[in-house]
């Protein structure tokens, strides 16, 4: 055992009984590189990482590579989620290299922290036009002693590579909104939907933006790309169709073979992107992807007392990747009755799903539509879907006799506030009262247990950074807007003053992702990736408290951040997705101010019909509504019908 044993961290101590001397992060970790004279051997991953076990097994328990390591480096073991700004600034050293990114990142450095090289996966010997980890711990090790000079310099020339350029301030115009549409449009797949090419994943933050534009514009080609995306992604195998929530991305163009790894962020923001265009299609479909979603959350990524998990590892053991959700042949047919398994193969399995390695496992998906099955057999849809559904549970019960994948139980602050908010939202949409009381239960742990002596935490021993707080204000807000108290709203505006005091730029403007900005690299990050960026989601919640408190300067910092990031996000497309929703809510912000109770119709309607940049002020219970819509507030309105009416054909746009 090596001292990850004593770490609270899955993943490192996932590596505690490995051969090698792993530190932790720490000071005293590059104290002692510097007083041995040697290098720092990175290695940065996570659980749910599917490469990162493979690269463990194959060389992380070899003895010879564990003996080279020892002798020759001081060797680090980062978690990633635990440590994101510190992964985040090495994945950006070693893209500078010129060696990609992504995860296990392994990263050379010296003993001040400066990266002098780095990749990803490295097998142990010589591979596929891959450089096997024997041989480049030798000769690393060797021109470390030999060529000092060289690698100061070169790794002082990596990190000037990743500072952040001066921003200068450019123009926004509402102009910016619609040429993005067409922009975001222009990468969309519009035969498989989604965006671009395999890798696909989801983007949430664009799925949003353009939800939003619809809704508004109701233009046609953008319902199609949205609504597209959204069936696709929900019949491939992207989506666990027994045991519901999303795997992490999908391998191909289809949304087929999914990487497997369940990870809260993902299913969090999906679950936003449904809800939000189950209100606006009103698509049956979208509401039961979101309530799949709650039960996963609910079975796998909950503690019954409160609070959200991180993630659900891919698999069981690197040798069979997927293999706790795949299925055979002989599976299916030992699983389920005749009838069953002749309707349930049709439904799900095709040749398309199978395995790379294994192709007589395959990933469930959604090869054939019931009323086409029923047509083939002559048999009733409505008996069909009931054959199918009464397989899957038959299914979804076989499977749970398997080992589980590995689950982090880590509660971040920053996943927490993403899943409480959405939790809140399905209140609003779908009246889930269940939804609502755990994620204000939740959000009463995470305060009661996230904040040490007045500090906002991210883990223990982890301060807080900046999606730390924006999706705690967030949840805050979402918690003031389901429930009308005043104490959420405060403590929203306390925090936003403390994350200003704390990671605004007061130079350039935009905030910092976190405080102790390590290699002295500030990163000021507004690429969707995948999931949308802080500093937008930041941007959208400065509106929103301006909107709620009348706190001028809010509304002023949220402007300046738009004209510095603007100039960056021209050609940046789907990934700036979420951007253009700050810039659209700049331009678009609905302010509703509810004379009413937080329970009466009139609050419930105001709450559940979607309204785009929706800022809810609760005031005196006079019985009305009053919508404002830029410098305009509407007559008040007096009656739920009515304002049922107004919000849904959107009359506070007339005019305007």
């Amino acid at each position: 055992m090596n001292i990850l044993a004593n770490e609270k961290s899955a993943y490192l101590k996932h590596a505690a009984d490995q051969k090698i001397n792993w530190l932790p992060w720490s000071d005293e970790a590059f104290k002692k590189a510097a007083d041995e004279d040697k290098p720092v051997f990175l290695s940065s991953g996570a659980v749910w990482c599917h490469w990162c076990h493979v690269m463990a097994k194959e060389s992380f328990y070899d003895a010879d590579i564990a003996g080279l390591l020892n002798s020759g480096y001081v060797c680090i073991k980062l978690d990633r989620d635990e440590r994101p700004a510190i992964d985040r600034r090495y994945q950006m050293a070693v893209s500078a290299m010129g060696s990609g990114g992504g995860w296990p990142l392994t990263v050379f450095l010296t003993p001040d922290k400066k990266p002098f090289y780095g990749g990803t996966y490295f097998p142990p010997e010589d591979r596929l036009g891959r450089p096997g980890l024997k041989k480049v711990l030798q000769t690393v090790g060797s021109y470390y002693k030999t060529n000092r000079d060289e690698i100061n310099e070169y790794s002082g020339k990596v990190i000037n590579a990743i500072k952040s350029e001066v921003l200068n301030s450019g123009d926004i115009s509402e102009v910016q909104v619609n040429d993005a549409v067409d922009r975001i449009l222009s990468e969309s797949d519009r035969e498989q939907g989604g965006f671009g090419s395999a890798p696909k994943f989801p983007m949430p933050g664009a799925i949003d933006f353009l939800l939003n534009r619809y809704s508004i514009s109701r233009i046609d080609t953008i319902g199609q790309c949205v609504e597209s995306t959204l069936i696709s992604m929900a019949d491939g195998g992207m989506y666990d169709h027994l045991g519901d929530g999303f795997h992490r991305y999908s391998t191909d163009d289809y949304w087929i073979i999914p990487h497997f790894e369940k990870m809260a962020e993902d299913n969090a923001w999906l679950m936003r992107n449904y809800l939000n265009a189950y209100s606006i299609f009103g698509n049956d479909r979208y509401r039961k992807v979101v309530e799949g979603i709650i039960r996963f959350t609910m079975d796998v990524l909950t503690d019954n007392k409160g609070g959200f998990y991180s993630s659900q590892d891919a698999d069981i053991t690197p040798d069979d990747e997927g293999g706790y959700f795949t299925w055979t042949e002989e599976d299916f047919r030992k699983s389920l009755n005749t009838d069953e398994y002749k309707l349930i193969s049709s439904h799900f399995i095709n040749e398309k799903g199978a395995m790379h390695h294994d192709g007589s496992k395959k990933v469930l998906f959604i090869a054939r539509d019931i009323n086409d099955i029923a047509r083939e057999y002559e048999l009733d849809s409505t008996d069909v879907a009931a054959t199918i559904q009464a397989g899957k549970a038959k299914l979804l019960n076989e499977r749970r006799k398997r080992e589980c994948p590995y689950i982090d139980r880590a509660m971040y602050t920053s996943i927490n506030g993403m899943y409480i908010t959405s939790f809140l939202m399905a209140y609003n949409v779908l009246a889930d009262n269940d939804a609502r009381d755990f994620a204000l239960k939740s959000l009463n742990i995470i305060l009661a247990e996230s904040i040490i002596l007045g500090q906002l935490y991210h883990t223990e021993g982890v301060k807080a950074m900046l999606e730390d707080y924006i999706y705690l204000i967030e949840a805050l807000l979402a918690a003031y807007e389901a429930t009308g108290e005043s104490y959420y709203m405060d403590s929203a505006d306390a925090f936003m003053k403390e994350c200003i005091n704390k990671l605004w730029d007061p130079e350039e403007g935009g905030f910092t992702d976190s405080e102790d900005n390590d290699l002295g690299v500030k990163v000021k990050g507004i690429q969707d990736i995948p999931h949308p960026a802080a500093n937008s989601l930041a941007i959208i919640i400065l509106f929103k408290l301006s909107a709620l408190t009348e706190n001028r300067d809010y509304f002023e910092l949220a402007e300046k951040a738009l004209k510095v990031f603007s100039p960056i996000v021209k050609d940046m497309g789907v990934q700036a997705g979420f951007y253009y929703s700050a810039l659209d809510a700049y331009f678009n912000g609905v302010k509703l101010e509810l004379h009413s109770g937080h329970d009466s119709n009139m609050s419930h309607t105001a709450r559940s019909i979607f309204v785009p940049y929706k800022n809810i002020l609760y005031g005196e219970d006079k019985g009305n509504a009053v919508v404002c819509f830029r410098e305009a507030c509407h007559e008040p309105i007096n009656n739920s019908e009515e304002l049922h009416q107004f919000l849904l054909t959107k009359k506070y746009l007339e005019n305007t």
